[in-house]
């Protein structure tokens, strides 16, 4: 998302909901969903269903021209306050800078949102400065694993729903950070809470998207934090019965993650978990404390050595000096090596 509080999601977001509405919003960037879900709440916002009529164009970058959309920005709106038009794959629209000759002086009545998805328009072009000053330039940005559970939390308390951070963390470790096939899981859990229910737990995804609550890359993580290996080898053995749905791959991409934010942590003047949680941008104490654990269990030394090690394994799961050894045979070697 955006880099500064001006242009950032959530504050768009509430300037939108207030009425506050710019002239020129130029929505880009890789991650779509929050382009759509800004795109969707001025559709809803500007204009009543009565207004529409008239007063909402929508263009498509593939099929349009700049000079008909510049056009079509400088007309008055009928029998409304304003009007919005909306350029949707605006990537594909040729001479995307001429828009600048707009933007320089935009109606006041207009409301132009610009989609500019899959990639972004060089900062430095006049078009894009010219936007900042008069309007909103907002980069979608792909969100980091470690951004996933808190926007999962967020999305669920839109609905008046809470979730426990096991259960977020699950979904985390599903899905991944594709917010495409995440949020489908989630409209799947909001449809399925039973009546007069509005927490989703562990249990409950277990149920309906299929991910044990017991034997998931998350129960792992927590067995070998806390070195407890019998309960580490049970799920990998559970792992090893089911490869399609436990990969190797995203099982050391997890604890590399893990044991890399756990170095950090040597380093830190205080490694209280306050602390932790600042310099690794946890908003949630729950997450720190598997930190603070690692930090128990773990030398800054032995931690150098499980990365090492991971790397190590990753390339041996691609067959890289591998002739025969399974996945389950080379995952249960690495816990070894990693909890001794």
């Amino acid at each position: 998302m955006a880099s500064t509080t001006k242009n950032s999601f959530e504050t768009i977001r509430t300037n939108i909901l207030q009425g506050r509405f710019m002239p020129v919003y130029l929505l880009m960037g890789e991650e779509g969903y929050f382009i759509d879900r800004l795109t969707d709440l001025l559709l809803q916002t500007v204009l009543t269903e009565t207004e529409k009529d008239f007063n909402l164009l929508t263009f498509y970058g593939i099929d349009s021209d700049v000079n008909t959309i510049i056009s079509a920005a400088r007309r008055y709106p009928m029998m409304a306050e304003r009007q919005l038009i909306v350029v949707k794959e605006a990537q594909n629209l040729d001479q995307f800078e001429l828009l600048a000759h707009y933007v320089r002086n935009p109606m006041a009545s207009t409301v132009l949102v610009i989609n500019y998805r899959n990639g972004t328009v060089d900062k430095r072009k006049a078009v894009v400065k010219n936007i900042d000053k008069i309007g909103v330039v907002f980069e979608s940005k792909k969100l980091y694993d470690n951004q996933i559970p808190p926007f999962i939390v967020s999305w669920f308390r839109e609905q008046a729903i809470t979730i426990d951070d096991k259960a977020a963390q699950m979904l985390n470790d599903y899905v991944g950070n594709d917010i495409s096939k995440l949020i489908p899981q989630l409209e799947k859990l909001v449809v399925s809470l039973p009546e007069q229910t509005k927490r989703v737990t562990a249990e409950l995804i277990e149920q309906n998207v299929g991910i044990s609550k017991d034997y998931n890359n998350f129960e792992l993580q927590k067995a070998i934090i806390r070195k407890d290996l019998l309960t580490a080898n049970r799920i990998v053995d559970h792992f090893g019965k089911n490869p399609k749905e436990y990969p190797m791959m995203g099982t050391v991409a997890i604890l590399f993650n893990y044991f890399s934010n756990l170095l950090e942590c040597y380093w830190l003047p205080r490694r209280d978990e306050q602390s932790v949680m600042s310099a690794l941008q946890i908003k949630n104490a729950y997450f720190a404390r598997d930190y603070m654990t690692g930090l128990k269990h773990y030398s800054a030394t032995k931690v150098m050595e499980i990365i090492s090690e991971l790397r190590r394994f990753d390339a041996s799961s691609k067959g890289v000096d591998n002739v025969s050894a399974s996945q389950h045979e080379l995952l249960r070697e690495l816990v070894y090596r990693i909890m001794h």
